[in-house]
């Protein structure tokens, strides 16, 4: 196993694409949170603050933008509502979006239907131009298009550079959900023309739980209603007594209250990972892996429900063996100690870089030998 893991010899782990392992600097980083915090309380408080401003640098690294601007959100869901919310809908604007959308970014745009908002979803599955077809489904009435990076059940990987020109020509704003793509890809919101991001930590960037990044084009911010507040928010947090207040200028002004720091110490040793080999370095280890599990499927006979193309792909792999019932292999490969998921159909792989080549050939052989034997 890769020196900066510690996972379990009994399992092989495909499933980055749900929930990802910690490296073991983000168990140290917590374990020794915990033991100041039991030791120590709140002595050493300013230290716990600049680990926060450490993840701050680094997710801006990773996103191709500036500290300042990215905002720590509890989940992608809070992140897509606070855009949601926050923009100034009227009677008859859309939401163009993808029909195939994991539902934080399908559900928080149906629920403007009680504002007159429609949300219109593209077939993801029947398009072969998927950026022309939504800015086709976009009309004079269009507001926003909502899409993820790359789609979480086959991993559909969207140029959202191209996407994101469309839509500056036609006047429309872009919002992604990138917690598919984030830490698997390279990122560059401020090229791409994106206008709101987000992605919670614990897929791609080997994180936790209830940690999300949020980024939104800084032109955009004051734009958005405010509709969560508190004393974290404000132009002056350290000024307690103080009756008159405004928001924050930078995007702190999204955060209404007191920061996850348990989950700040994670996700910020996880991201150093991550920059320390460098995103293309690891863009290519997922790559080389995502094209030895397509060898494998061919080579055995499988359908592969992932697209070929390299520019459409990410670090998801969906397959399915005919015949086979795929809740049924899901769960016997479960409790094989093979790490995956039921999504789009079939069996969905999720490797990351570090993941040893070798697991990729015994997980084949499991989920063959898996399917023999439910069809016996």
């Amino acid at each position: 196993m890769h020196p900066d893991f510690d996972l379990s010899d009994d399992i092989l782990y495909l499933n980055h694409a749900a929930v990802a392992p910690w490296p073991r600097r983000a168990v140290d980083a917590v374990h020794r949170f915990a033991a100041d915090n039991g030791r120590n309380g709140s002595r050493n408080y300013p230290a716990w603050l600049a680990a926060e401003k450490r993840l701050r640098e680094h997710a801006a690294a990773l996103l191709g933008a500036s500290p300042g601007d990215v905002a720590l959100s509890k989940s992608t869901s809070e992140a897509l509502s606070m855009v949601a919310g926050g923009l100034h809908w009227q009677v008859g604007d859309n939401v163009v979006g993808i029909a195939q959308e994991f539902p934080s970014n399908r559900v928080v745009w149906q629920a403007l239907a009680p504002k007159g908002v429609e949300w219109r979803a593209l077939d993801l599955y029947r398009s072969n131009d998927p950026e022309a077809d939504l800015l086709e489904l976009c009309d004079e009435r269009t507001r926003l298009v909502a899409v993820s990076w790359v789609q979480y059940a086959r991993g559909l990987r969207l140029d959202l550079e191209r996407l994101g020109r469309g839509c500056r020509e036609r006047g429309f704003l872009l919002c992604v959900d990138g917690i598919q793509g984030l830490g698997a890809l390279p990122c560059d919101v401020g090229r791409w023309g994106v206008d709101f991001i987000a992605a919670d930590g614990h897929k791609w960037l080997l994180g936790p739980e209830g940690l999300a990044l949020f980024w939104c084009r800084p032109e955009l911010r004051e734009q958005l209603a405010l509709t969560q507040f508190g004393w974290h928010m404000v132009a002056d947090p350290g000024d307690f007594d103080r009756q008159e207040w405004q928001p924050a200028s930078n995007a702190r002004r999204f955060e209404c209250g007191s920061p996850n720091l348990l989950g700040a110490h994670a996700l910020e040793a996880s991201l150093s990972l991550l920059l320390e080999h460098g995103m293309e370095t690891v863009a290519a280890g997922i790559a080389e892996r995502v094209d030895r599990l397509i060898e494998l499927i061919d080579a055995h006979g499988l359908e592969l429900l992932s697209p070929r193309e390299p520019a459409r792909r990410a670090g998801i792999v969906t397959l399915r063996i005919p015949g086979v019932d795929q809740q049924t292999l899901y769960k016997g490969l479960m409790e094989r100690g093979l790490m995956c998921a039921a999504r789009g159909g079939g069996i969905r792989f999720s490797p990351h870089f570090y993941t040893p080549m070798e697991h990729l050939e015994r997980a084949l052989r499991l989920t063959l030998d898996t399917a023999a034997s439910r069809l016996a």
